[in-house]
């Protein structure tokens, strides 16, 4: 077809356009939607992406390089941007001559010098600027403690800006003043000017004179010092600090070279040698060749690529691609009756062109002009509205993300990529109504009537085809079968819906043939229906269209909640009131009494309380970060999972993979409640009954004589239970092989039966622990309350337990909560609402074309309200047969993308259960039975209360 007819052909559909504003309004807004969405995600990620000069400023501000050091003696080999990837060999793991570490030299230095004389040694002229990032440490804040980072670096010295970044008030000038974050000022409840003191340090408090910010993370509580001003006063003892660890000496600096030099990459390989980290501007800027990189080397000959997943068959891609090319596909079925109405309505003027020399091209091309002018619109209109909106929400959106973008970012080619998108989706709504459009009768056009024509059975045979076709390659490949996962699920499932759509006027036929069961009102309608199947199909494959993507959203969300709620892990029993020291400032338990009496003030009728005590080794570390070491219960050896096993490091993956394919020992699920009071705990028959609904007096008694209550009975063999105390681990270097030596100890044990998921835990009594020579410390507490605590005294405890310190444990047994619910709830409305639209459009068009049989059937005497009845059915039988359609076509895509999860979740050793979690598909049946049953039924009612009950008698033509 030439040019000049297209652009003849694009002013007329300009102009229809213009025409029916209502209906052009509903086209562009289905095609400005996804558009608005895709755009806007593209900006997002485009703009996160820093480029390498943003990365340069955001990891070493204005210096020259970033300099770290992980172990002195190590070998270190690192990719250009150490913040991809990069492999350490430490000092421990040096091949042995006669037994004796083979030290390179560069090794040895390392080991000999002091990190900070090293690089300046091998960076004449040097400026190191020191950087240490302590521990978490509790600080005080308006109403009790928080738990903060504490960095040390001097940030006034402008080396710092990109990196650090002053955005209110200044820097600390003085030892005894502090930036902080923005995240601390909002939870801490303090203002610039105001004071806060760690824990340990509240003699010296320190002033808070600005809010400083990292880019990369706005979301951490930090707490800048200067050098030397707070992480050396810290007290030693991390277990009445309640810190974690401290960090001894400086091993990260900023380095500052004379003008004009730099750190290029053969200085990079050479630092690597001594055992340092380092990230150049010079090397970022201008990376140097794969070829020249050890480490690209060094994961070749490991075969580290040869195991990945490819890009396109990775779970999550293969679940977006899905999702994104069946919503495309669903706004193509719901946007053609838009065109079908557009088409039908200019019936006459499309006859006309026909019958004033116009071929069947050019009728064509009017109404696919209807879909290039509407979808360009639709996209430019998304396109406009996303970049907008990420401009106008930019601030919220680093927020969100949790880091600052590194400038906003508008990628032309991608930008066309996605109007492209918009023009091709309204293109391809307005394809179908544009062939049967050029395929009308001219006659039949020009006098309002339609030419009736069976439906196709090669085009049914097709669908048929094309619907099993692709049911079966998106569900045999969504397991690896067909190549590209992503390219299998999602042309699979598309084929099945497309061929869904070609049955679609061959299955209305079919539902013709029950209207002679009906009343006259739904056997009109069902017989208009089947008679016009050109408009009756679109409107169909719409509802459908809706009606599917809420089925297969349902089906995915139903089938994913059930595997998350047999995954549960219970903290407790039903209504049980938890509290646990948890980390950071309560994490050594001196604060418990005063937690307690806050729980028992906020929370009526919660009574008995049974208190916690944890079996240690050697002394309680938590707080401290040291170790020392752990008690456990162990399986006896014969029942072990070789995988699991001591001798596991002997087993090469093929092993590995075939014990867990085939020893059933490695197919046994071993959970422990999902609380931290560690796997051997101490307490009495209190404790029994709230934390493990035990009410047995024998279990009581049994505790109270020397014994274990155990409840997995793997666990017990001839009566006993084995307790393995495990050495904890040396500090400095040790071998990549070494494992802390451990014993085991027997103990009398009874097993209780009828606890699901407790796994090996054990409950001995305190007696028994100070006979086996361990220790034990107050943990926490567990509650029974006879009724489930309101949501009200939850929140008055959470709150009092906040004034007091954060990283306090605390949590009431309400069960698995699903979170699909709601979402299921609303994804059916939001379908019901887009199949009514269909179907009301499609009733319109209906209302219109009967109106002469309406006439006739005035005439004959009918009584006015046959137009509204009439018009019910219409709709009703529209929503009523694409419900039906889509409740099957919705559960291709679903199914298919549960087998794609469940086999990229298989790991060596999976126990039955999760396997059989994993692969789980629930079908919704009520929300399916709401949608398939209530939603036409709303469709009748609907219609018929908004159609006029009056018929306007028309002259009858021909």
């Amino acid at each position: 077809m030439k040019l000049s007819s297209w652009r003849v052909a694009l002013r007329i559909a300009r102009r229809d356009a213009l025409r029916a504003k209502g209906r052009s309004a509903l086209v562009v807004a289905m095609v400005a939607l996804p558009v608005l969405g895709v755009a806007g995600a593209d900006v997002v990620f485009r703009s996160a992406d820093l480029d390498p000069g943003e990365k340069v400023v955001r990891a070493m501000g204005r210096s020259a390089a970033e300099l770290r050091i992980l172990d002195r003696g190590a070998v270190v080999l690192q990719a250009p941007d150490p913040a991809e990837d990069f492999h350490i060999t430490d000092a421990s793991e040096t091949k042995k001559e006669n037994g004796q570490p083979a030290y390179t030299p560069e090794q040895r230095l390392s080991l000999d010098t002091e990190p900070a004389d090293l690089a300046r040694r091998l960076l004449p002229g040097a400026t190191l600027v020191p950087f240490r990032e302590g521990p978490y440490t509790a600080t005080s804040t308006a109403e009790g403690l928080t738990n903060v980072r504490i960095t040390e670096a001097d940030l006034a010295d402008p080396v710092w800006r990109g990196r650090y970044d002053i955005v209110k008030g200044r820097a600390p000038s003085a030892d005894h003043e502090v930036a902080v974050s923005q995240e601390f000022l909002n939870t801490s409840g303090l203002r610039i000017g105001d004071r806060t003191a760690p824990r340990g340090l509240e003699a010296t408090p320190f002033t808070i004179t600005g809010v400083a910010e990292y880019p990369g993370d706005l979301r951490g509580a930090v707490l800048y010092a200067r050098p030397g001003a707070v992480l050396d006063k810290l007290p030693s003892n991390g277990a009445r600090a309640g810190v974690t660890s401290v960090s001894e000496g400086v091993s990260h600096w900023l380095v500052k070279l004379p003008a004009g030099a730099d750190i290029d990459w053969p200085k990079v390989v050479e630092l690597n040698k001594y055992g340092f980290v380092a990230t150049s501007r010079a090397v970022l800027l201008d990376p140097p060749a794969r070829s020249e990189v050890p480490f690209y080397a060094y994961q070749d000959s490991q075969g580290s690529s040869s195991g990945r997943t490819a890009f396109f068959d990775r779970t999550a891609v293969v679940v977006l691609g899905t999702v994104v090319g069946m919503a495309l596909l669903e706004i193509v079925l719901l946007a053609g009756p838009a065109f079908a109405v557009g088409a039908r309505r200019s019936r006459r003027q499309l006859g006309l062109l026909a019958a004033g020399g116009g071929d069947r091209a050019q009728v064509r091309a009017v109404v696919l002009g209807g879909g290039v002018v509407l979808g360009l619109t639709g996209a430019v209109v998304g396109l406009a509205g996303g970049i907008g909106l990420v401009a106008l929400l930019r601030t919220r959106a680093e927020e969100s993300a949790g880091q600052r973008f590194g400038h906003f970012d508008l990628q032309p080619l991608d930008l066309l990529g996605i109007l492209l998108i918009g023009l091709v989706t309204g293109l391809l709504a307005a394809v179908v109504p544009a062939v049967q459009a050029s395929r009308q009768d001219v006659v039949a056009a020009l006098t309002g009537r339609d030419n009736l024509k069976p439906p196709s059975r090669k085009l049914a045979l097709l669908g048929l085809l094309m619907l099993g076709g692709g049911s079966a390659l998106a569900l045999l490949g969504a397991t690896g079968g067909f190549g590209s996962r992503s390219l299998a699920v999602l042309g699979g499932s598309a084929i099945a819906e497309l061929g869904m759509v070609a049955l679609t006027p061959y299955l209305v036929g079919l539902f013709g043939r029950i209207g002679r069961w009906l009343p006259l009102g739904p056997r009109l309608a069902l017989r208009d229906s089947v008679r016009h199947r050109g408009r009756t199909a679109p409107a169909v494959a719409a509802v459908m269209a809706a009606v599917a993507g809420s089925v297969a959203v349902g089906v995915y969300v139903a089938s994913s909640d059930e595997e998350h709620r047999r995954e549960y892990v219970a903290a407790g029993p039903a209504n049980a009131v938890i509290l646990a020291s948890g980390w950071g400032a309560a994490s050594d338990g001196s604060m418990l009494s005063q937690q307690r009496g806050a729980v028992q003030n906020s929370v009526p009728g919660l009574g008995v309380r049974a208190d916690v005590q944890r079996v240690n080794y050697l002394g309680d570390c938590r707080a401290s970060g040291q170790s020392c070491g752990r008690v456990s219960t162990v399986l006896p050896e014969e029942r072990q999972c070789p995988i699991w096993g001591k001798g596991r490091r002997s087993l090469n993956q093929e092993d590995i993979a075939r014990l867990g394919r085939e020893d059933p020992r490695c197919k046994e699920r071993a959970i422990t409640r999902g609380n931290s009071f560690g796997a051997v705990q101490s307490g009495d028959a209190t404790l029994l009954r709230n934390l493990y609904s035990v009410t047995d007096p024998a279990a009581g008694q049994a505790v109270a004589a020397g014994k274990a209550v155990v409840f997995d009975e793997r666990y017990v063999k001839d009566g006993k239970v084995a307790l393995e105390l495990t050495e904890p681990y040396p500090d400095g270097p040790m071998d990549a092989d070494f494992e802390p030596a451990s014993r085991t100890v027997t103990l009398d044990a009874v097993f209780v039966g009828g606890q699901s998921n407790v796994g090996g835990t054990a409950v001995v009594s305190a007696e028994t622990v100070h006979r086996l020579g361990l220790t034990s410390s107050d943990a926490g507490s567990v509650w029974l309350p006879d009724t489930a605590p309101t949501d009200g005294a939850e929140q008055r405890a959470r709150a009092a337990l906040a004034k007091l310190s954060d990283g306090i444990e605390f949590d009431i047994e309400r069960g698995y909560r699903s979170p699909g619910d709601l979402i299921s709830l609303g994804l059916t409305a939001f379908a019901g609402l887009v199949a009514l639209g269909a179907a009301g459009i499609a009733t319109g068009l209906a209302a219109a074309d009967s109106q002469r049989d309406l006439t006739t059937l005035a005439a004959v005497g009918a009584a006015p309200r046959i137009r509204r009845t009439l018009s019910g059915f219409q709709c009703g039988v529209i929503a009523a047969m694409g419900a039906l359609l889509g409740a099957v076509a919705g559960i291709v895509p679903a199914v298919a993308l549960r087998k794609v999860e469940a086999a990229g979740a298989v790991y060596p050793g999976m126990s039955v259960q999760e396997e059989t979690a994993r692969g789980i598909v629930v079908f919704p049946w009520l929300n399916i039975g709401v949608t398939v049953v209530v939603l036409p039924l709303l469709a009748v009612a609907l219609a018929a209360l908004l159609t006029r009950s009056r018929i306007s008698l028309l002259r009858r033509s021909g």
